[in-house]
């Protein structure tokens, strides 16, 4: 049963919301079933947006599912530039306001906001996608274990480099274990492109492109972007230059953005933030909503690589590198590094 916050508003209210949303990031609502006359699952986007064939795009398929299967309505908002917490407090604010719920937030930067909101709106069921510091009893933190993912892209790295130089493009330092652990022979090339996330580290493919280049003057001939829509200019770069990228969040060798590219791409380091997404909106669904935290990993399936480019699936010696290592993550064996 579908709580009685989740009935939709008068339609001058609704009318407020467009308005609302158009003030603080641009926005696109679905109708579902009329009948139902209520509303559903709404995201907020994080930077570099819908489109960025990764973080938000995962997010996006989330709503697409919930959307289809329940049949409501849905919103999903974009983020503008240098905005502040405050704006991010409005956005969220005019969601809830409007009977969206669940509510999320895509990425760590809208936890101070989301914490605000939270305690206005306590019968909207919230969550925030990579961020595990709210504390609320109507907060779902959704969480991946993605180190362990990035450790699997360091074996597959260390496995099919012939220069015994790989390069990493992004903003934690995670895959260097799995690189050393597999051959400490190679050498690992790093380079984070901003500070904060406000300086365009993750929204940038220019400067992603730029380090990749770099980076390949000095023999990398794999290069792992984690740095959301940053990654598309690595993964350019990798393919101009005829060597392996390996890809972030999404499967980006079925991204239709990323065709072009596709045979550069060896695989991706994925979590599933779109099943994240989509069983947090179900759970509200079900009058039994998620709160806490709600943690994907390799035992659970939700953060892996994938098989989608013949050339990483058939290879049958780099696989055989990769399940072993997969099996001992998840048995304890090794243990993956969470901070770099």
């Amino acid at each position: 049963m579908r709580r009685i916050s989740r009935i939709t508003v008068a339609g001058a209210a609704t009318a407020s919301l467009a308005l609302a949303l158009a003030a603080c990031g641009g926005t696109s609502t679905d109708s579902g079933s009329e009948s139902k006359g209520d509303k559903g699952l709404a995201i907020a986007y994080d930077v570099g947006g819908k489109g960025d064939q990764s973080f938000n795009d995962a997010a996006y398929a989330g709503l697409e599912q919930a959307k289809k299967e329940f049949g409501y309505d849905t919103a999903d908002v974009e983020p503008t530039d240098g905005e502040t917490d405050a704006d991010k407090e409005q956005r969220l604010t005019s969601l809830a306001k409007q009977g969206y719920n669940p509510v999320v937030g895509v990425g760590y930067a809208y936890a101070a906001a989301m914490k605000k909101v939270a305690e206005k709106y306590p019968d909207t069921t919230f969550g925030i996608v990579d961020d595990a510091t709210i504390e609320a009893k109507n907060v779902a933190d959704l969480v991946f274990n993605e180190q362990e993912a990035s450790y699997l892209a360091g074996v597959a790295a260390a496995k099919s480099t012939k220069t015994k130089t790989v390069g990493f493009v992004g903003g934690v330092d995670v895959p260097l274990q799995g690189v050393k652990d597999t051959d400490p022979k190679v050498k690992v090339v790093s380079q984070y492109l901003t500070q904060t996330a406000e300086e365009g580290g993750f929204a940038s493919p220019d400067k992603g492109k730029t380090a990749a280049e770099g980076q390949i003057e000095k023999k990398a001939d794999v290069v792992y972007a984690a740095a959301g829509l940053s990654g598309q200019g690595v993964i350019e770069a990798a393919a101009a230059n005829k060597i392996w990228a390996i890809g972030v969040d999404s499967d980006q060798y079925k991204q239709e953005a990323l065709a072009k590219y596709k045979d550069s791409i060896l695989t991706s380091a994925t979590k599933d933030v779109a099943k994240a997404v989509y069983s947090l909106a179900k759970s509200v669904e079900d009058g039994k909503p998620e709160t806490g935290i709600v943690r994907g990993d390799l035992k659970s399936g939700e953060v892996g690589l994938s098989d989608s480019n013949p050339k990483f699936a058939d290879d049958a010696e780099l696989q055989a590198a990769i399940k072993s290592a997969k099996e001992k993550i998840i048995s304890g064996e090794i243990k993956v590094k969470d901070t770099p």
